[in-house]
């Protein structure tokens, strides 16, 4: 696909997107690539890294192999959520702590447009598609009431935590950031970026690195071969992970962090109580968000 540097610029901006959604405990990455249209060429591009391709690295055949991966693209979307990441890790982990109601009802409101949107790539509703849903769902439901593990700080365990949390980022409705908690390391793992722990963060994207390559190889086989059942699963995802990210929560269960700040670790819906017509505003406002966005990409495609 021919870019110019402006579609390239829009790219990063998309990459900063899904940085600022993994950065949140609830809210996937992948379900930004596909409000911003580019989830299936993001899943082909990481594919198309493997044996064929890094031979041609190793042979001495740079250019070949820059365009066998589509690296313009991969770069565009690296970069942009690694200046995400970096920027907003501070703020996007002080505002959850200081204004949660506001920050879980703008996504709400992203998640729940997401998932109409994504359902409209569904070709043909029959009974393998709606039971797909229906369990993507139950399985999105049941990790976001999961309960937190005590778990090793060992590096061999940060490499785990990182291939794992990685398939769940590119995953709609699957949040990275929350599969961390659950794996006890969320925190951890937001502390070396905020404070720059060099060797923790290369052995967590070390072990992103080989999960995202070889989970990214079945995902890319599961839309080709089965693309409405697929879909089905990864919309029922999202309707699943929005218990995760109701606004209002009671929290059960507190840690304190490495500056004494103590902060929920697992939480409980409750009933909206305070703060209603600002969530309700905010919710609007990401909704609005990605139904413009799925507009905008619908006068791209026909254009």
């Amino acid at each position: 696909m021919d870019r110019k540097l402006k579609d390239y610029g829009l790219l990063v901006l998309k990459g900063m997107g899904m940085g600022a959604a993994d950065v949140v405990p609830g809210v996937s990455g992948g379900t930004i690539a596909f409000i911003v249209g580019i989830y299936e060429e993001l899943i082909d591009s990481i594919k198309s890294i493997n044996g064929a391709s890094l031979k041609l690295l190793l042979s001495g055949k740079i250019a070949t192999f820059w365009k066998a991966i589509n690296a313009n693209f991969l770069l565009s979307i690296v970069g942009g959520i690694g200046i995400s990441i970096f920027s907003l890790a501070k703020i996007i982990t002080y505002l959850l702590v200081y204004h949660p109601i506001l920050v879980w009802a703008f996504f709400f409101g992203l998640v729940l447009a997401s998932t109409l949107f994504v359902s409209k790539d569904i070709k043909k509703w029959n009974w393998k598609t709606i039971l797909s849903f229906i369990a993507g769902a139950i399985l999105a439901f049941y990790i976001t009431v999961a309960t937190p593990a005590e778990t090793s700080n060992n590096y061999l365990f940060i490499f785990l935590c990182g291939a794992i949390a990685i398939c769940a980022m590119i995953l709609p409705g699957i949040s990275g950031s929350f599969i961390l908690v659950l794996l006890g390391k969320y925190f951890y793992i937001m502390e070396a970026v905020k404070t720059f722990n060099i060797p923790v963060m290369l052995v967590f994207i070390c072990g992103a690195a080989i999960g995202i390559t070889s989970f990214s190889r079945i995902l890319s086989f599961a839309l080709r071969k089965f693309h409405d059942i697929t879909i089905s699963v990864l919309a029922g995802f999202m309707l699943g992970s929005l218990n995760k990210v109701w606004p209002w929560k009671e929290t059960v269960e507190t840690y304190i962090d490495s500056h004494g700040v103590t902060k929920p670790l697992v939480e409980v819906n409750i009933m909206p109580n305070q703060l209603v017509w600002e969530a309700v505003g905010l919710m609007i406002i990401g909704f609005a968000m990605v139904y413009f966005l799925e507009k905008l990409s619908m006068k791209g495609t026909k254009a």
